[in-house]
């Protein structure tokens, strides 16, 4: 039987090298069809919410860039129409630092560049884990204690500074900072206690949890600066900001203990099992086995507890302590700077933004690199 032969290389034909797809078929072009263009009423939304963003952008840059102050001292600097940015800039050191004395805020200013010096590098990629891990370490123990040295004072030759003092973007880090750092740990612990088989512990947990989960933020700092001072010995009495700082701190601690329990709920129970078969007692196989996989299922609703106290910060105004929103809003009555509240909040809602986005996507980062998702 005949064969043919394979045909030549000196045919002429050469192999066709491969070709990318179409801009049609993937990338943004294929997403623009899909999600906005695919039928005749995604068409019209779409069009009306570019004419929606036309109606609202360009007069939005014109007054917030074109047309607005940056350089002056005071209201009559502000002659444009447009925003007045010259009202943020003088002051701007009272929104960082609230009242706390000119001459000692470069205390402040060494704990802002250690809190960016071991934060910072967490979020660059040619960082080492080895190099995070001590970083970490050094924010959860040396640096609490190195910024409470710094801002309270009194040692060390440094003048002593009341808490009352505190305030401004300061206050807020401080605030949100020991919230985050003690409610972790006491969350874990309730929610094991939440989970344990001795009764008394796991009544004492529940109680604790569905108590500070029952009542508002804003009662608890109320009930923190105000009554509990009133069922104090004669004599006793603990600092505002301290006060304040136990309440955040407990009532943050409940609702993470419930985001940490449904981590531990939703473990398979083969975990358990294979921790027990190879003989481990009940704290190695939650602190080796059980909590890493559950702490590492739970990752966004940690996140979201965390910003859900940075931005509940600002509830200390009632009790009298200034964050940067309260510095914000004494500043704005001012007589001498007429209507910038627009100004002073936008200020405000920038700086919550940059921090939450922040550990927004740092929570992603970790997700993705611990396949939280498989």
């Amino acid at each position: 039987m005949a064969h043919s032969d394979p045909p030549s290389s000196d045919t002429g034909f050469r192999p066709i090298p491969p070709q990318p797809p179409p801009v049609t078929v993937v990338g943004p072009v294929r997403w623009v069809r899909d999600n906005l263009l695919s039928s005749p009423l995604n068409i019209a939304l779409t069009a009306l919410g570019l004419y929606l963003l036309w109606l609202v952008v360009p007069p939005l840059i014109d007054w917030g860039i074109l047309t607005a102050d940056f350089v002056g001292s005071s209201r009559d600097d502000c002659t444009s129409g447009g925003a007045c940015w010259v009202f943020i800039a003088t002051r701007l050191d009272f929104f960082v630092y609230g009242f706390y004395p000119d001459a000692e805020r470069w205390r402040v200013d060494v704990m802002f560049a250690m809190l960016a010096g071991f934060l910072v590098p967490q979020f660059l990629p040619g960082v080492s884990a080895r190099v995070r891990k001590w970083l970490g370490i050094f924010g959860l123990t040396v640096y609490p204690v190195i910024s409470g040295v710094l801002l309270l004072g009194g040692v060390f030759g440094l003048e002593a500074v009341e808490t009352g003092k505190w305030g401004g973007l300061m206050l807020t880090l401080v605030l949100s900072y020991v919230g985050i750092v003690a409610a972790l740990p006491i969350g874990i612990l309730l929610a094991l206690g939440r989970r344990s088989h001795m009764p008394i512990i796991r009544t004492i947990c529940v109680l604790f949890i569905e108590l500070w989960r029952g009542v508002p933020l804003i009662s608890v700092l109320f009930m923190a600066s105000v009554m509990l001072p009133l069922f104090l010995p004669e004599g006793v009495n603990f600092d505002k900001l301290l006060r304040a700082l136990i309440g955040i701190v407990m009532f943050q601690s409940a609702y993470m203990a419930e985001v940490i329990r449904g981590g531990l709920q939703g473990l398979p129970k083969g975990q358990y099992e294979a921790a027990s078969a190879l003989g481990l007692g009940y704290w190695r196989a939650t602190g080796l086995i059980i909590l890493p996989q559950a702490l590492k299922m739970v990752i966004p609703g940690i996140v979201n507890t965390f910003i859900a106290l940075f931005k509940d910060t600002t509830l200390v105004l009632i009790i009298g302590l200034f964050d940067i929103l309260g510095t914000v809003q004494a500043s704005i009555v001012d007589p001498a700077w007429g209507r910038v509240a627009i100004e002073g909040y936008i200020f405000a809602a920038f700086c919550f933004w940059v921090f939450c986005f922040g550990m927004s996507r740092y929570s992603q980062g970790l997700e993705k690199k611990l396949h939280t998702g498989h």
